[in-house]
């Protein structure tokens, strides 16, 4: 297994550490990192012995999700622009979530939008006591992505996920755990090395069962994963094409409320 530009993995004795290495910007999720997810999923299909995975994140913040200043010069072509990002990033979802080997995550900082999505269908979500986690899609005139329909809805349930969603809530770090989006909030000091020290005792236990067990749990609960994330994908497209998408990530970057025209 190799690094790329955006993800830096490492291998620890059966133990894979992903880390989102693009501090400075965030974390974001866009077209490259589609890619660089899609691969990194990909080669942890295939990487001999792997027992575990640790997902976190450099710097500050966990993610901020869609790069909305990639979007901005872009943003009255964007249809064909989300199908393509979308495309790589769903794929590499879809395989990582489905690794055969548990997943924890370390979240710290602002996770947000895809970013929520994607820690969200990890196995076990560690949050620091500062972190906060959000929903902007409806701020911005956009529908959800990165399987959050299911993962959300998942964690959440369906009338509490909507509702974050809706309301492109924040939630602090207690919050989202008494909403059942993160399961284990630690002193920020202390997060990555009791994600890290969870990770290991995962990836000391039995894999075999856990990897059954998670099988059997995606089936029960997930089993629509593929058709639900294609029909996010296509429907964020559609709507992406809007001018109240237009407008909301041009509100945003240039800093100002949107004035939303209902098409």
């Amino acid at each position: 297994m190799k690094s790329t530009e955006s993800i830096r993995v490492e291998l620890d004795d059966g133990l894979a550490i992903l880390s989102l290495a693009q501090p400075a910007r965030g974390n974001p999720i866009d077209g490259p990192f589609g890619r660089d997810f899609k691969q990194v999923a990909s080669d942890l299909l295939d990487a001999p012995g792997l027992r575990a995975v640790l997902l976190r994140a450099d710097g500050p913040n966990f993610s901020f999700g869609g790069d909305l200043k990639t979007f901005y010069p872009a943003r009255d072509r964007l249809a064909p622009l989300v199908r393509e990002w979308t495309a790589e990033l769903h794929m590499g979802l879809q395989r990582f979530w489905r690794l055969p080997v548990p997943v924890v995550t370390a979240v710290q900082g602002f996770a947000m939008g895809g970013g929520v999505a994607m820690l969200a269908g990890c196995d076990v979500v560690m949050a620091g006591a500062s972190a906060r986690l959000g929903s902007a899609f409806a701020q911005l005139g956009f529908s959800c992505d990165s399987g959050s329909t299911v993962t959300l809805t998942y964690r959440m349930g369906v009338a509490r996920a909507r509702r974050f969603v809706l309301l492109a809530e924040m939630l602090d770090s207690q919050g989202a755990q008494a909403a059942g989006l993160v399961d284990l909030v630690v002193p920020d000091a202390q997060l990555q090395d009791d994600a890290l020290a969870l990770a290991r005792r995962f990836a000391a236990g039995p894999t075999v069962a856990y990897g059954e067990t998670k099988r059997l749990f995606m089936k029960a609960g997930a089993a629509q994963l593929e058709a639900q994330l294609e029909d996010e994908a296509l429907t964020l497209a559609r709507v992406s094409a809007t001018l109240d998408a237009q407008e909301g990530i041009a509100a945003h970057v240039e800093k100002r409320k949107p004035v939303f025209q209902g098409r």
